[in-house]
C-alpha cells in the first residue's frame, strides 16, 4: 500500500520484523515501534472515528496527550496505539464511534 501519510521511517536494519493484523490485514512492523508508528509506516491514517458525526481520526500528537489514536488491541477497546509497543500476532482494530455499555 503506498504511503500518503507523510510518515517516514529512517533506516534502522538492526531490529527485528514482526507482524501485527490492522482491521484483518497483515502489517509489517519493527520491534520498538509504538502501534501508531507501524500503522503509519503502513499507510494507515485513520485509527477511530468519533461519536457524534464518525469524523475519521488518526494518531495526531504520538505521545499521550490528544487520544485521537483510540483503537481496539487484542479485544481490549480504548487504547492508545501511541502508547503501546506492538508485538508479533498483536490484533489491532479501530475503534468506531462512541464505546459500547458491554466494552470494558
Amino acid at each position: 500500500m503506498p504511503n500518503d501519510t507523510g510518515f517516514r521511517r529512517l533506516a534502522d536494519g538492526a531490529r527485528c520484523e514482526v507482524t501485527i493484523h490492522f482491521d484483518g490485514q497483515p502489517v509489517q512492523a519493527r520491534e520498538g515501534d509504538s502501534v501508531a508508528a507501524a500503522l503509519l509506516a503502513a499507510g494507515h491514517a485513520v485509527t477511530r472515528t468519533t461519536p457524534g458525526g464518525a469524523a475519521p481520526r488518526g494518531p495526531y500528537c504520538m505521545m499521550g496527550v490528544c487520544f485521537d489514536c483510540l483503537v481496539e488491541i487484542d479485544g481490549v477497546p480504548n487504547m492508545q496505539a501511541c502508547m503501546t509497543r506492538v508485538r508479533d500476532g498483536m490484533r489491532v482494530r479501530p475503534m468506531l464511534g462512541a464505546r459500547g455499555l458491554d466494552d470494558g
